[in-house]
C-alpha cells in the first residue's frame, strides 16, 4: 500500500523527540546540547546529570531506533520500506526537527534500528562497544570502531543489499558525527568514562 511510504517519515518524527533534552528538562538539568561536550546523548548526560538521567536517556534512544521498526514489520513484508523506517528514525534523532536540528550522534539510536531489524547484528554491535568500554573506558572509541565493524557484521548476519547498504551509510555517518572525538583521541584529549 502506498501509505507504507509514510512510515520512514512518520520514523523520523519520533526519532525527532530529543530524549537527552527531555530528561533534563524533566529532571530539572541544564540542556545537554548547552551543556559539557553539547551533545545531547546519555554519555554527555551521565558526566553531569548522574546515572539514572543517563540510563533514561540511553533507553529512551534505543528505543527510539526499536519501535519504528517493530511498528513497521508488524505492517508491512518490503524490506527496503522496513530498513527505511530504521534509518528515517536515526536521523530524526541526529536532525531533530522539534530541537532545531541539534541532535545526537546516534549510537544508542543506531544499535535499537538494528536490535529490530536483526536482534543478532544488534547483539553483536552491544557487545562489541561494551567490551571496547571495558577495555579503554572511552564511549568515543567503543562507538568509533563498533561502527567500522558494523558493515562486516551485517554481511555475516543480515545479508542482503538492502541491509549491508543502509548499514555501510549509517557507519560512515557515526564515523562523521564523532569528528570532534577522534580528534581528542589524538590528542589525548578525550574523557573517559566514570570521571
Amino acid at each position: 500500500m502506498t501509505w507504507h511510504y509514510l512510515l520512514p517519515v512518520i520514523a523520523y518524527l519520533i526519532g525527532s523527540v530529543s530524549t537527552a533534552v527531555v530528561i533534563a528538562r524533566l529532571m530539572d538539568l541544564p540542556d545537554p546540547r548547552d551543556t559539557g561536550s553539547k551533545n545531547p546523548g546519555a554519555t554527555n548526560i551521565l558526566r553531569y546529570g548522574g546515572k539514572t538521567a543517563a540510563a533514561l536517556t540511553l533507553a529512551g534512544d534505543v528505543l527510539k531506533g526499536v519501535l519504528p521498526v517493530l511498528i513497521a514489520r508488524a505492517l508491512t513484508t518490503d524490506v527496503v520500506i522496513i530498513v527505511l523506517t530504521g534509518f528515517g528514525a536515526f536521523l530524526g534523532h541526529l536532525y531533530p526537527v522539534f530541537f532545531r536540528f541539534r541532535g545526537g550522534k546516534g549510537v544508542a539510536t543506531a544499535l535499537g534500528v538494528w536490535l529490530a531489524l536483526n536482534p543478532w547484528v544488534g547483539l553483536a554491535l552491544l557487545a562489541t562497544w561494551v567490551l571496547l568500554a571495558l577495555v579503554f573506558r572511552y564511549s568515543s572509541l567503543s562507538a568509533l570502531v563498533t561502527s567500522a565493524a558494523a558493515p562486516v557484521y551485517v554481511a555475516w548476519l543480515a545479508p542482503g543489499t538492502p541491509y549491508l547498504a543502509t548499514m555501510v551509510v549509517m557507519s560512515a555517518i557515526l564515523i562523521l558525527r564523532h569528528r570532534s572525538n577522534i580528534r581528542n583521541l589524538i590528542a589525548g584529549k578525550e574523557a573517559k568514562l566514570g570521571r
